[in-house]
């Protein structure tokens, strides 16, 4: 599937993305067939892990080879898609990973995957403790969704000279990822966070993997040369902030039945977020003492609200937006001034929308 100058075929971008992870999973079915049923549930759930989703950070993996070169043939346009596809197996990893330490429930409005193996192992009345088990093939899921991200990147059909470099790139994305999720819970562990903190942990949990990077692979696949590669950071790190920042708004405010999470979910999980970093410092104290102690807390809906109205009436919700658009508006100067194929720019531009004014 090339994509030509004359548009962007989103909904074909997707299913190609979707083709090339079948594809990869059914591989993986086929090696470990020999297992028998219990690899089959854990390749089910891997199915699902990576199912959906807007697939952005495949996105920006695309766009950052297009910024650089167009795929040569439709072989090549095939390797780039399964590239690509290794972003989203990341992303999965991370995932199953997140919503385990964050004890979440759901992710996309079903169980998240410790849950589900907790829920099988209830459900089959096995020996010892299901929230274990649960927590036992959350962690193997990711692990071996993350081992299977390099695999596909490696094996994607470019040659070493391509894949060499974009390794390089991946392999430093997944040590910031995980450095910054360690940042991330031991923030929560400590119970406060000023915004500092919370903008570090921003940074490397999420904003540089979502976008700055996967851009990055995306242009060494493609021979780029290190100003362009600094070039796409310097649009893609003010974007990846902004794109976080939405989701930690997303994260109080959101509309369960759009974001497939409850009401306030990150005030439940108790995320010293920037967002939260902002109240805290702006509220009265006793609104302050009230948001702070209620943080990572079952709360119900009235509760939830009432934090809401804090977060809101004293600024720092109006704050957060002010930023993402500052930070989207350096973004984009910083890829008018890159000099990079225009049609490339122009979808790069419609991305930068899309990951900023997202309601899900």
């Amino acid at each position: 599937m090339v994509i030509g100058d004359e548009g962007w075929d989103e909904a074909g971008f997707r299913a190609g993305i979707e083709q090339a992870l079948t594809e990869f999973l059914d591989l993986q079915a086929v090696r470990l067939a020999p297992l028998g049923p219990d690899a089959e549930r854990l390749l089910a759930e891997a199915r699902v892990a990576v199912a959906g989703g807007k697939r952005f950070r495949a996105a920006f993996c695309y766009w950052g080879f297009r910024a650089v070169a167009e795929p040569l043939d439709e072989a090549e346009d095939a390797a780039l898609l399964r590239a690509c596809a290794a972003l989203e197996l990341l992303h999965a990893s991370a995932l199953a990973h997140d919503d385990l330490m964050d004890a979440s429930d759901t992710r996309r409005g079903r169980p998240a995957t410790h849950r589900e193996f907790e829920g099988q192992h209830r459900s089959e009345q096995w020996r010892g403790d299901p929230e274990q088990y649960g927590a036992a093939a959350a962690i193997l899921l990711g692990d071996l969704l993350q081992g299977w991200a390099d695999e596909l990147l490696r094996r994607c059909g470019f040659g070493w000279d391509r894949v060499g470099p974009a390794l390089e790139i991946f392999d430093l994305c997944r040590s910031e990822v995980i450095a910054g999720q360690f940042l991330d819970v031991s923030v929560q562990a400590r119970g406060r966070a000023d915004v500092e903190a919370a903008m570090t942990v921003l940074r490397y949990k999420s904003a540089k993997y979502s976008i700055e990077r996967p851009l990055h692979v995306g242009a060494a696949l493609a021979g780029a040369s290190p100003d362009t590669i600094t070039a796409l950071t310097r649009f893609g790190l003010p974007l990846g902030e902004a794109f976080q920042l939405r989701d930690d708004l997303l994260g109080v405010f959101g509309d369960p039945s759009a974001t497939g999470k409850p009401a306030g979910d990150d005030l439940v999980e108790g995320k010293r977020t920037v967002l939260v970093a902002l109240a805290l410092d702006a509220a009265d104290a006793e609104d302050a003492a009230l948001l702070d102690g209620a943080l990572g807390s079952p709360l119900t809906e009235p509760e939830v609200q009432r934090l809401r109205e804090i977060i809101d009436t004293c600024g720092a919700r109006a704050q957060v937006e002010a930023v993402i658009a500052e930070l989207v508006t350096i973004s984009l100067a910083a890829l008018d001034d890159a000099a990079l194929d225009p049609h490339a720019t122009a979808v790069l531009r419609s991305l930068a929308d899309a990951v900023t004014q997202r309601v899900v």
